[in-house]
């Protein structure tokens, strides 16, 4: 009897800690993350934080799909047919100007840590943008960061964004078999595409922003590049899941900055990259992008609405608000509290 009784208690206790425990969970506990080009190192963190369990320990089950480019991840979240963007910061302000809320949640990368390559020939006759006049310039897709960073290249020179033809390549092999083909001039992309570019002479980098140098060259300070966005009403209504998405950025921020470069590509999944050693070797060039706590400073987010006013006839006239452009109220406690 006595028996009877202990296990009713206990099957009670343990009703009301399942009763208890879903009142304090997630508002939704299914999610899709879009992103244009998942394999990119500009988007790490997010694969991290999926490889290394931080989404599910999060309480989050997260879906992944892959786009062709950021804009198209971008058409995604606006479609509604995905609930965030692992995506480029420019588009919150772009978006703006066009009277589309979009806020910025948790930083990934620090630096753009995109790449103009060109052939050989070319790439020792470049001076200066003003000799892309003309060009055929691959990028990731139409409308996405990597055709955002020529158009303020050909702006530094004087250029429209029509003065040079832009094609989308893509972010994975197609990228690398259209330069060697070459079915175009230049190519605006990134690690590993980039590294896997070089690796054999195919094409050498005439602008490098995968450096400080080469950021403070392009960009003049401090920048916001890979961020997790989404429109406003998604943390309204959900601040509970967009703390978790936002930890388990972090905690991936923090996996970069604390473990060896073996160590993270080990966790890296291994379609990522056809040599080992050359992803190795790009990861190095790239992982100072990922030295800081995940939050976007007004001085990087002016930086970036500063570009793309030189080149977005859509943003003239138009005047941006910084603090509508993020929300960095989870990444400050999830600062606090994730070492």
């Amino acid at each position: 009897m006595r028996r009877a009784v202990r296990l009713v208690a206990a099957i009670f206790s343990a009703f009301l800690a399942m009763s208890v425990a879903s009142g304090q969970g997630l508002e939704k506990p299914k999610l899709t993350i879009g992103v244009g080009g998942k394999s990119l190192i500009y988007y790490l963190p997010l694969t991290i934080a999926e490889r290394n369990g931080y989404f599910k320990q999060e309480g989050v089950d997260v879906e992944i799909p892959d786009f062709p480019g950021g804009a198209k991840a971008l058409q995604a979240l606006l479609g509604g047919s995905v609930d965030l963007v692992s995506g480029a910061y420019e588009h919150t302000i772009s978006q703006q100007a066009k009277g589309q809320a979009i806020e910025a949640l948790v930083l990934q990368g620090q630096y753009s840590a995109i790449v103009l390559a060109m052939p050989k020939a070319k790439a020792a006759a470049y001076k200066s943008p003003a000799d892309l006049k003309g060009m055929k310039i691959g990028v990731t897709a139409p409308g996405s960061s990597t055709n955002m960073f020529v158009n303020i290249l050909l702006a530094k020179a004087n250029l429209k964004p029509d003065d040079v033809s832009i094609i989308g390549v893509g972010a994975g092999a197609g990228a690398v078999a259209i330069m060697k083909r070459g079915e175009i001039d230049a190519i605006s992309n990134l690690d590993p595409v980039i590294a896997q570019l070089e690796s054999d002479g195919t094409a050498v980098p005439v602008v490098d922003t995968r450096t400080p140098k080469g950021m403070q060259e392009v960009y003049g300070g401090a920048y916001a590049a890979g961020c997790i966005y989404a429109p406003p009403e998604f943390a309204q209504k959900n601040p509970r899941t967009a703390q978790a998405v936002v930890n388990a950025i972090v905690r991936a921020l923090r996996f970069l900055q604390q473990s060896s470069l073996d160590q993270i590509v080990a966790a890296v999944p291994p379609e990522y990259y056809t040599d080992k050693a050359l992803y190795k070797a790009a990861l190095e060039k790239n992982i100072a992008t990922f030295k800081h706590d995940g939050a976007i400073t007004k001085e990087a987010g002016d930086h970036v609405a500063h570009d793309l006013l030189t080149f977005d006839p859509t943003m003239q006239g138009k005047t941006i608000d910084f603090a509508k452009t993020v929300n960095m109220s989870f990444q400050q406690k999830a600062a606090q509290t994730i070492k």
